[in-house]
């Protein structure tokens, strides 16, 4: 005897992004605000970019963390900044409309979460850096760094960079001790754990996930690495209007961070325990366009579509990877009219906020729920020719009804990765 369908409703949300956090993070998302700013972290005044979807205050994980928590907020300190902000934006969701705490066997509660590994920070590092360095040549001396400047760094480094610590962190604040893992896959890992969660779902292996993505791409370190082979926009003087995604005038892509954290649960469950649901995950597909011409991403689409049960006519608008890349842009741009022709809208959310690198794809995909639960979808912010190497019909301009059931949400990296989810606006 088959074992019963089971269904994936997301039932919370919680978002730290460059256009805000909790409630304002739609509402920005809505009224089209642009996050991208010169930096302000540090000094990026020599680097050819200097602009990036910057938080717009500097962040601060105990404004998310309850005073009660006293042994939560001490944590913090062993964690990077990257790590902080996914725990944090669990805990949004958690407060959003996740379970109460106790209510749930913790075996049954699992935790997916997209990271890769975090930039060191600079203090951690400097002061071993500063010891080793010599007079005459300000060079490290490697052999005084093995053997006296190890001894500098806190023997708890490594702990707070390593990608998996997000899923640890989380899984040990909110008691889940069912399924962990971390998605490592770039710009693609948030939307790869979404959709690892979903198939443990239909598995029967767990009821209830914090699934999601954090990122920041705006550390000194990797930013400056970063200026030398991403292909990064060089309109530092309108950073507002920087990023255009396929866009005729596109020069190029911004970094950016962000977490977001969605709680995504077995749909008995949720009913059972009357949760709010925002939307249902339908579908969802993976591949490799090695060649990155459209064709695989095309087939990677119709395999979502495929397991959602649905066909290109049913989709109210596809929420597109399009970050301002001459190169990429236009790749997923044909894989898109292969799919849907020009009769579908296309939305896309970097213009807004840059590329969140892991956490993008969670970013994005949170646009898309939101719009499903509110019946509007905002427009592209930035594109005003679409070029014509991207035969795409971009949305644009005022907030547009939603007027089909099902969204398609596409992800990829520059090394030809690829996730699609599909996404039904829920109705009782």
């Amino acid at each position: 005897m088959s074992a019963p369908h089971r269904r994936a409703v997301f039932t919370s949300l919680g978002a730290i992004t460059p256009i805000g956090d909790g409630p304002a993070f739609r509402d920005n998302l809505r009224a089209g605000t642009v996050g991208i700013r010169t930096i302000q972290a540090f000094d990026a005044s020599a680097l050819p970019c200097r602009i990036a979807g910057e938080f717009p205050q500097p962040f601060d994980a105990k404004k998310y963390i309850p005073a009660s928590n006293k042994d939560g907020r001490k944590s913090l300190k062993n964690m990077a900044k990257t790590v902080q902000m996914g725990l944090c934006a669990a805990q949004l969701a958690m407060d959003a409309g996740g379970p109460k705490p106790g209510s749930m066997d913790p075996f049954r509660f699992g935790i997916e979460i997209g990271c890769v590994m975090v930039a060191s920070e600079l203090d951690d590092l400097a002061g071993a850096a500063k010891h080793t360095i010599t007079e005459t040549s300000r060079v490290i001396d490697m052999a005084k760094w093995g053997h006296e400047g190890l001894e500098k760094i806190t023997p708890l480094w490594m702990l707070k960079y390593l990608p998996n610590m997000p899923a640890c962190h989380v899984s040990i604040f909110f008691d889940a001790q069912g399924p962990n893992n971390t998605i490592t896959g770039g710009d693609v890992a948030s939307t790869l754990a979404l959709g690892e969660a979903f198939r443990l779902l239909q598995r029967d292996a767990a009821d209830y996930f914090l699934v999601g993505g954090t990122d920041s791409k705006i550390n000194p370190l990797s930013f400056t690495r970063n200026n030398l082979f991403v292909p990064f926009t060089r309109n530092n003087a309108a950073p507002a209007t920087a990023v255009r995604p396929f866009d005729r005038d596109r020069d190029g892509v911004a970094a950016g961070e962000a977490a977001v954290i969605f709680g995504l649960e077995e749909l008995s469950h949720a009913t059972k325990r009357g949760a709010t649901i925002l939307a249902e995950l339908a579908g969802f597909a993976s591949g490799f366009d090695r060649g990155k011409r459209g064709p695989v991403l095309a087939g990677v689409i119709r395999n979502a579509l495929k397991d959602a049960g649905i066909g290109p006519a049913d989709v109210d608008h596809v929420n597109a990877n399009a970050g301002g890349s001459i190169a990429l842009d236009a790749f997923e741009a044909r894989a898109i009219h292969e799919v849907f022709g020009k009769s579908v809208p296309v939305f896309a959310l970097k213009g807004q906020t840059g590329n969140a690198g892991a956490a993008s794809g969670a970013l994005e995909l949170a646009a898309t729920v939101l719009s499903l639960h509110h019946g509007e979808l905002p427009g592209t912010q930035n594109c005003t020719d679409v070029g014509t190497e991207c035969p795409v019909t971009v949305h644009v301009g005022a907030p547009r009804p939603v007027a089909k059931p099902y969204a398609v949400k596409i992800n990829y990296t520059d090394m030809g990765q690829c996730a699609v989810a599909v996404v039904k606006r829920w109705q009782d």
